[in-house]
């Protein structure tokens, strides 16, 4: 308690607020007092005698609190310590955070404000780079002809954009329910991790990014969970909402430097959204599993070439600026429900840290209460790339997707080494 009420309650004014409503209608926040007890849970689980009990119990407990609704008559936020041991962790803790507090760069920015350095307290926590791509010298007619694919893929993408979040659904297949209740449904949390060195590995072997490479195997992992559900549905339309920050800057800012009016990376919800189609397993893909890599870079590549995403940030701003959040949340449900699954990530520190002096082994985030069947969050930590998958509880069976993705990294992982070493990377 002492720590959340020196390091926690003063990163932002919101964690000691509530929401109302003004004499409009516009929701306003309002300071109130903060009873750390009424946020603070410790659960007791059964005494159990083998660890895989505590990880089904613990896994339960997460997927219970994750659909649960906040008290609105107190701030938006719960942090929960289970003091029992998984095959992961001797303990853990939960933070659990309303999205009206700020988006994940912001909430990831406030809790890592309150981690420290555990081999150097001091020295402050660094972050892998992220360098922009060289710029290559154009001729004339390469700039034209470069200005005019811009134009007309911003037109494309913008109006597919559109038509995607408010028309067109993909197809209910395997990972896509197409519930429309307005109730939560039950879900299921799980995790796996991979080796970040390796990951590397396949970007430099294939001369791809790393997000290329990260989101090839989940589009691969994804498909042979599919198919292994229902064959057909190896080659239906299925989409996925990539979730993007819109900040203007690298790695995490100060919270000081949040809260500034003119910072580049400000406190708040500042993200859009990108249609990705998820590859099918057709042309020989299965036996080739590098295409999905290829396709997913050719992607990715393609829609860097237009102004969809700043475009679709705007459009969101001056929504909420408009008709207020409300109409914004709103028009993200619409779209997330007529996508097939949702990926965010974040970037994590590169050393180990600590929260009062106890060693942090993993770190992991998901985002709840979205009404797709599956979202997939992923954050690098001490060089580990962790993902965590949330998914329909009795609709997706989480152990069988989780264990295709593995499969799908390690067969790309296989296919890569035995690639001759590419130079060129974009």
């Amino acid at each position: 308690m002492p720590l959340l009420q020196r390091l926690f309650l003063p990163i932002n004014p919101r964690f000691s607020s509530i929401m109302v409503e003004d004499e409009r209608g516009d929701k306003q926040w309002k300071k109130v007092p903060v009873n750390l007890k009424d946020h603070i849970s410790i659960p007791l689980f059964p005494n159990f005698k083998s660890m895989q009990s505590y990880d089904k119990y613990f896994a339960d407990y997460l997927s219970k609190i994750a659909i649960e609704n906040l008290p609105q008559d107190r701030p938006l936020w719960e942090v929960h310590i289970v003091n029992y041991p998984t095959s992961s962790a001797t303990s853990s803790i939960i933070f659990k955070l309303h999205h009206a507090l700020g988006d994940g760069y912001s909430i990831m920015g406030a809790l890592i404000s309150c981690l420290q350095r555990a081999d150097h307290p001091n020295l402050p926590l660094s972050f892998p780079s992220l360098k922009p791509s060289k710029s290559v010298n154009e001729n004339f007619l390469s700039k034209f002809s470069s200005l005019m694919s811009f134009a007309y893929n911003t037109v494309v993408d913008l109006w597919w954009g559109i038509m995607k979040s408010s028309v067109i659904e993909d197809d209910e297949t395997p990972i896509r329910s197409g519930f429309k209740g307005g109730k939560s449904r039950p879900i299921a949390i799980s995790t796996t991790e991979f080796s970040l060195d390796q990951i590397k590995l396949i970007k430099s072997r294939l001369g791809v990014t790393i997000n290329d490479v990260i989101t090839g195997i989940i589009f691969y992992g994804t498909r042979l969970y599919m198919q292994e559900i229902n064959d057909k549905s190896k080659v239906a339309n299925s989409t996925a909402l990539v979730l993007l920050n819109t900040r203007n800057v690298e790695g995490y800012q100060s919270v000081d430097d949040m809260l500034n009016a003119k910072a580049k990376g400000p406190w708040g919800n500042h993200f859009t959204f990108l249609h990705v189609p998820i590859p099918k397993l057709e042309n020989g893909r299965i036996s080739n599993p590098l295409g999905c890599i290829w396709e997913a870079h050719n992607i990715i590549k393609r829609k860097k070439q237009s102004l969809v995403v700043p475009l679709t940030g705007m459009l969101l701003d001056m929504k909420r600026k408009i008709k207020g959040y409300e109409a914004v949340a709103k028009h993200l449900h619409g779209t997330m429900s007529r996508s097939s699954m949702v990926i965010t990530n974040l970037i994590g520190p590169s050393q180990p840290m600590s929260l009062a002096n106890y060693p942090v082994k993993g770190l992991y985030f998901t985002v709840a209460g979205s009404p797709e069947s599956l979202v997939i969050s992923i954050m690098s930590y001490m060089g580990v790339l962790r993902m965590a998958l949330m998914t329909e509880k009795y609709f997706i069976d989480e152990h069988k997707l989780n264990s295709c993705i593995r499969c799908a990294f390690e067969t790309i992982l296989k296919a890569a080494l035995e690639f001759p070493q590419q130079t060129k990377t974009y």
